[in-house]
């Protein structure tokens, strides 16, 4: 599937999330210098942001939505090794001159800006403030990772699903999160489709996740996710 540009490019100025992504640091008259070669990319579910092996040559700022990083098995079978939201930045391995390693899929509707490298690199001459965020960003992602890691990958499934359905719903007050394919949460963790769809059913049974009237999104009860989790 194609990607679709929006009009115009990408606006930083006037970016509703800038405070909290890649150019946070960057003075007004920055980003107004730089803004024109950064497009704006709206995605729909299942489409590709970029597949592993691609040339990097661009970093992405997720302004909304989900994306999931995808690494592929000697059997073909997909593991997903990481989620990125609204404020992660994701292709920072092209400024190694690598190309992408992994494929990036939307889950749900997102939108992203896409900078390209020479932008980056030449911002990095001339504003330090970009270098440290991109260490931010990077540690950020190291950090990230270990978390799959310590908390995807380890204990039972129900445990792992638990955490899982936690990360999903941090940052909202409400405690709601938007769950997607039980292939893909499968995939995640380790565990079979079938064996997330179950435990999806079960937590919807003892209440730990509830439905929300009119919505596409469950609320994760904290206390009862936060006990499985712990097993």
């Amino acid at each position: 599937m194609s990607k679709t540009l929006l009009p115009g490019g990408s606006d930083c100025v006037s970016c509703s999330i800038r405070q909290s992504v890649l150019f946070a640091g960057l003075e007004i008259s920055d980003c107004e210098s730089i803004h024109r070669p950064i497009d704006d990319i709206a995605l729909a579910p299942h489409q590709v942001l970029y597949r592993a092996g691609d040339p990097a040559q661009a970093v992405f700022t997720i302004r909304s939505g989900l994306l999931k990083l995808v690494q592929y098995l000697p059997d073909g079978r997909q593991r997903i090794v990481r989620l990125l939201r609204a404020t992660d930045v994701t292709g920072l391995e092209s400024l190694l001159g690598q190309p992408y390693q992994h494929d990036a899929i939307v889950l749900q509707q997102s939108e992203v800006c896409r900078i390209p490298l020479e932008v980056i690199q030449r911002l990095d001459r001339d504003n330090p403030k970009l270098r440290k965020e991109l260490m931010v960003r990077w540690q950020r992602a190291l950090d990230e990772a270990d978390a799959w890691l310590t908390q995807l990958a380890t204990g039972s499934a129900r445990a792992r699903m638990a955490r899982l359905l936690q990360r999903l719903a941090s940052g909202r007050e409400d405690g709601a999160c938007e769950l997607f394919g039980r292939e893909d949460m499968g995939s995640m963790l380790g565990i079979t489709t079938e064996t997330a769809s179950r435990i999806i059913a079960e937590f919807k049974r003892s209440s730990a996740l509830q439905e929300i009237p009119g919505g596409v999104s469950l609320k994760c009860d904290t206390a009862a996710l936060n006990k499985i989790a712990a097993d």
